[in-house]
């Protein structure tokens, strides 16, 4: 897997999980931030129960959320759990690349 499909499958990881749109064409990875970032914005401010669960489905640790919602400005807490929820999934999708 190259890190072209690397990409693809963390984004389809979090696709499923967010419910996002299709790859855009031009895909990179702060693409990607920004597009996860904005549902976990909306989900912050609609459905706090769902994202935990989603956080805890994608398996990011308890400590790193809760270092990011105490921690991070009211206005990066969005953008900065969206690049941790995707730095998780380039793990899991490397992980599976590792054993498949």
């Amino acid at each position: 897997m190259n890190n072209s499909d690397l990409l693809t499958t963390a984004y389809s990881l979090a696709q499923k999980q967010f419910e996002l749109p299709e790859l855009p064409p031009q895909f990179d990875e702060e693409q990607a931030v920004k597009i996860i970032a904005k549902a976990v914005g909306e989900l912050l401010d609609r459905d706090l129960e769902k994202l935990l669960q989603i956080c805890y489905r994608i398996d990011l640790s308890e400590q790193r959320l809760k270092e990011i919602l105490h921690e991070s400005a009211p206005d990066l807490v969005a953008e900065d759990l969206a690049r941790a929820l995707w730095e998780r999934q380039k793990q899991k999708a490397e992980i599976w690349k590792r054993y498949s």
